[in-house]
């Protein structure tokens, strides 16, 4: 049985924009995404710093989205935005639990789990290995526009017309069973 094709990655039907660069303690490009990662065994957002990005930067967007989740549309697991352009680092953890190290300033929307945070992988158990991309935005305005009330999909929208560049890492999970 041929396996079936994998769903385009998120910035694939977005315009070309310069790449930076976006480093992490806890995540290996293309490696497996660490149980600390996971929704049910740590679920905490990752570190990530990043450098390169354009001069005339505002501020900076976070997101995590899983394009192999069985829902027809991906799943959002973490939208932050409105990060300071002075900040280019995030400690393992900002995005989750008591969001320590999260910058004053910066704003979550809910993730396709429904909350406010970083939601670690949970892919359905026997499913394949599912990519995890998480892409930092450099953008051109220090407030994207929407509020904390808005959707994943909302902060994709604005962020579609204000990014300067955007660099990600992708790192891939799969639960047993």
């Amino acid at each position: 049985m041929t396996e079936p094709k994998r769903p385009p990655l998120p910035h694939d039907f977005h315009p070309e924009v310069p790449s930076f660069t976006v480093a992490s303690d806890d995540l290996t490009p293309g490696g497996v995404l660490p149980d600390a990662h996971v929704h049910a065994k740590g679920n905490t957002s990752p570190h990530l710093r990043w450098e390169g990005f354009p001069e005339e930067t505002r501020s900076f967007a976070v997101t995590c989205f899983d394009p192999d989740a069985p829902t027809g549309s991906g799943f959002w697991h973490w939208s932050l935005f409105d990060i300071p352009a002075s900040v280019t680092e995030l400690p393992t953890g900002a995005g989750s639990g008591d969001f320590k190290g999260l910058p004053e300033g910066a704003k979550h929307v809910r993730n396709d789990n429904g909350t406010r945070e970083f939601c670690g992988a949970a892919p359905p158990p026997g499913d394949r290995a599912h990519r995890y991309v998480f892409t930092v935005y450099a953008v051109d305005t220090d407030h994207l526009g929407p509020d904390e009330d808005a959707s994943p999909a909302a902060v994709g929208f604005n962020l579609r017309f204000h990014t300067l560049a955007r660099a990600r890492v992708i790192s891939e999970y799969a639960s047993e069973g």
